[in-house]
């Protein structure tokens, strides 16, 4: 990690106090309201809770914080990203999404936004600089890919697409940005779901838009009042506590996963590893240009679908779950989940078990399968 990341991360954990007097809570207070006292103000204070939530406000700002850019929260990962397209797009515009991204985001705007006349093409991360942006008013990443951990040039992504006059817009769920900064490399946007990493705990759905231009961020949270696509106070207080130990939390799982991935590559019941932090990966050495940490995820194969399953399932320290970046470790085999990938495919989130524990259970359980 960077110093400046470093820097970033140490000062998370007392942004409120330059603003605290005495006898005031150090954690953040949970504001749990829909109404705020008004009398013959019009202007300048909380009005109502459609708008905004002194609790939301502390959480943009820590998220804030982390990214160097202005934050607006919603209630989900897909919330914040309906927000961008939505507040962003108008009838006969084309956007560019990523082929072997999160399937989510290819379904919503297939489903939603093609009826509205918005034409919605796919490329495959690892060639999506293949073909050029002509044309694209949104281009749409997804780095590392979910689920298969490909890499795109972020710099060169974003250089070409801003001289078509687009729009990138990075979906960073995967790394948070402890791991990655889009905004750095020229990216527009920052989207991401805080329900996995950031909030950590798997008790929470969340999710952030980010960006350095004004103009965008009012149209998002225009967008967001109107709709009504708001974070409840509670939820917001949860991932401002979740945010506090992020740092230790991906330190460790981003340590343990590079770990893992190695013994891995040298099991012989493992096929189609993919993790950027190993150095015969195919996005290794682009990993290491744009990456802070190389993540927690790991991607990779098992000989059939019922040994995948068998794998998941008899791991002591392991939970058949589709989320990722939880504390504890969890697994999915992806092609349940409509990915076009093979029927022994596993994505694996490392969580924060001791490493050399939760290795052994890996193991044992692949032992088992490969027997």
């Amino acid at each position: 990690m960077s110093e400046t990341a470093k820097s970033r991360a140490a000062a998370l954990s007392h942004l409120r106090r330059d603003g605290l007097v005495a006898g005031d809570p150090i954690p953040l207070p949970l504001t749990m309201a829909s109404i705020f006292h008004t009398p013959g103000v019009e202007t300048g204070v909380d009005q109502y809770g459609r708008y905004d939530n002194p609790t939301w406000r502390a959480v943009e700002h820590a998220l804030g914080h982390l990214e160097d850019a202005r934050c607006v929260t919603f209630p989900s990962g897909m919330g914040a990203i309906s927000a961008v397209f939505f507040a962003l797009l108008k009838s006969g515009d084309r956007v560019l999404l990523p082929a072997d991204g999160y399937h989510a985001t290819r379904a919503m705007a297939e489903r939603f936004l093609k009826p509205f006349g918005v034409v919605c093409d796919t490329r495959p991360t690892p060639t999506f600089l293949d073909g050029g942006f002509n044309g694209y008013r949104l281009v749409f990443v997804e780095t590392p890919s979910n689920p298969r951990l490909d890499i795109c040039d972020l710099s060169a992504i974003a250089e070409a697409v801003h001289g078509q006059g687009g729009i990138l817009v990075v979906d960073n769920t995967t790394m948070t940005s402890l791991g990655q900064r889009p905004l750095d490399f020229g990216a527009d946007i920052v989207v991401s779901a805080d329900t996995k990493a950031v909030n950590g705990h798997s008790d929470v759905l969340f999710g952030h838009v980010a960006s350095r231009n004004a103009d965008i961020i009012s149209k998002v949270t225009d967008w967001r009042g109107m709709v009504g696509g708001i974070p409840g106070p509670f939820e917001a207080w949860l991932v401002h506590r979740g945010l506090e130990t992020l740092e230790v939390r991906f330190d460790r799982m981003c340590s343990s996963a590079e770990t893992i991935a190695q013994r891995l590559s040298e099991h012989r019941a493992v096929t189609g590893l993919r993790y950027p932090g190993l150095k015969g990966d195919p996005s290794h050495n682009l990993a290491r240009v744009q990456m802070e940490r190389f993540g927690f995820l790991i991607s990779f194969e098992l000989a059939s679908e019922q040994k995948a399953e068998d794998f998941i399932n008899n791991c002591s320290l392991m939970q058949a779950a589709t989320s990722f970046g939880g504390v504890h470790t969890a697994a999915e085999r992806r092609s349940k989940r409509g990915d076009a990938v093979p029927p022994g495919f596993i994505r694996l989130s490392v969580g924060c078990e001791p490493v050399e524990e939760l290795w052994k259970a890996i193991e044992a359980s692949l032992e088992k399968v490969s027997a």
